[in-house]
């Protein structure tokens, strides 16, 4: 075990070393959660996942430019979600305003988790403030250190290659590319001179991260930062608040920031009602003056992840009604015929909410299913015995606002491996993993490589909530499996 030991201290310190870290304090950081060694996938199913991924990302557009739908499908719950009722109001101003100018960039990354039986499913679209693709960059580079580095150690645990031997010498595992920096900013930088060279200004284009005040995953942005510097973008980071106060107009619905042009504005906030609220700004109805800034934004002509339709086509309410719906039904969302019976079977089964649900539930077995509700950012599903509590609890106007979705069940690693936590090794017997699919266009139309990396979130079998910031996740990567 000595030899594992000090592979997992140089496995935490090449994480801190290389931003692989959650801020703690102006003077301290603590590694990310991350597996020792990596899943394994066969290869052809990757390759499914990606196509997938990539037509998730054609339908949400197309979803995001469907007004009539939008309204169709958020407007009953806008009543008792005060999120989704202000951002409706916002949309539906600016589409019978005719005032969007902004041209929409879509940063997406689509979620799936293997199902045992039932193949891989859609866990969930992010299109707003779709984070840690650099953390997923970074956790592949890590375990390729530990396998040059550590090799008896990463062959003892990295699954299926422990058995795997050609002429007494250990096969060394293929590693899936995940190049999530490089092609994420590559994206953005494309989209900033777009809006640059339309202006004719002089100056470098100009990428804007919008923030949550005392973030602490700032390492997996600022990685994004720093590979946009290294390509001539200027970036800055604000808040909501500090946009409130410091955009203006110029000419040609220019979006300026303390009389500096903007090219792009990238929302890495805003996906909860608490974004838009601050004490010092007092107002009869919350969080109004800061939510009019997504207004503002999209009424200049900039580069804008995520449009107010984006978040709202990428939402869960979105996601059951698409789940609903036929492969034929799709096609009317710009789908080929072939693209939608393409991932018409990666939709999971998910059901509205009625009276009688708790009945119906308790003949199928509660823990067949999870219940959602449209939160976002980790810690908004409920679970066994505590949905029939929670249900108990919602008045009917509510049940709009959730869903029940089908528990995925995933086969767990064949082998044991270690998921490591505040500087501390626990083997786990029964790791499962979800993968999530980057994708990158603006207005419709992919940029060059669509595909733009891939985060790997595995925990515990037992562990329900599995976010690597907000849950008992742990990053991980991929390679691909032998045979």
């Amino acid at each position: 075990m000595k030899n594992v030991e000090i592979a997992v201290t140089d496995s935490v310190e090449w994480a801190l070393a290389h931003s692989l870290a959650f801020k703690q304090s102006n003077a301290s950081s603590l590694h990310c959660p991350f597996t020792l060694t990596p899943s394994s996938i066969d290869r052809g199913r990757f390759e499914g996942l990606q196509q997938a991924a990539v037509l998730f990302g054609k339908l949400l557009h197309a979803i995001s430019k469907n007004d009539d739908f939008i309204q169709h499908a958020i407007e009953p719950i806008a009543d008792t979600d005060p999120l989704f009722s202000a951002l409706l109001t916002l949309h539906n101003q600016l589409s019978q305003t005719q005032s969007r100018r902004s041209t929409p960039l879509l940063i997406m990354r689509t979620d799936f988790m293997d199902d045992q039986q039932l193949g891989p499913k859609l866990i969930e679209f992010n299109g707003i403030a779709a984070g840690m693709g650099p953390f997923g960059q970074r956790a592949s580079e890590l375990h390729r250190y530990i396998a040059a580095q550590h090799a008896d150690s990463f062959q003892t645990y990295v699954e299926g290659h422990h058995l795997q031997y050609q002429s007494f010498m250990p096969i060394q595992p293929e590693f899936i590319e995940n190049n999530a920096i490089e092609q994420l900013a590559d994206g953005i930088a494309k989209s900033a001179r777009m809006i640059k060279q339309k202006h004719n200004d002089a100056g470098k284009p100009t990428f804007v991260m919008v923030v949550q005040a005392n973030e602490d995953n700032v390492y997996d942005q600022h990685l994004l930062e720093y590979a946009l510097h290294a390509k001539g973008i200027r970036t800055l980071r604000k808040t909501f608040t500090e946009l409130h106060c410091q955009l203006s107009t110029g000419d040609n619905h220019r979006l300026l920031l303390n009389g500096e042009p903007v090219d792009v504005v990238y929302l890495r906030a805003g996906y909860q009602q608490c974004d838009y609220y601050d004490k010092t700004i007092i107002e009869k109805y919350c969080c109004r003056t800061l939510m009019s800034v997504r207004m503002m934004l999209e009424q200049h002509d900039i580069a804008m992840n995520a449009t107010i339709a984006q978040q709202l086509a990428s939402s869960k309410r979105v996601q059951m009604l698409l789940s609903n719906l036929s492969a034929q039904a799709l096609i009317k969302f710009g789908l080929t015929e072939q693209e939608a019976l393409t991932i018409k079977p990666f939709f999971g089964e998910m059901l509205p909410l009625h009276a009688d649900s708790i009945e119906r539930l308790m003949k199928s077995g509660l823990d067949n299913w999870v219940l959602k509700n449209q939160g976002e950012g980790g810690g908004h599903c409920v679970f066994g015995e505590d949905i029939v509590t929670k249900l108990r609890t919602l008045d009917e106007a509510e049940y709009e606002s959730w869903s029940l979705m089908r528990k995925i069940v995933p086969l767990p690693r064949t082998h044991p491996s270690m998921i490591i936590r505040n500087g501390e090794a626990n083997m786990i017997g029964d790791i499962i993993s979800e993968i999530g699919i980057f994708t990158i266009n603006i207005d419709g139309v992919a940029i060059d490589d669509l595909l733009s990396g891939y985060l790997v979130r595995s925990k515990p079998a037992n562990v329900m909530e599995g976010g690597v910031h907000s849950g008992q996740g742990a990053v991980d990567s991929l390679v691909y499996k032998l045979g």
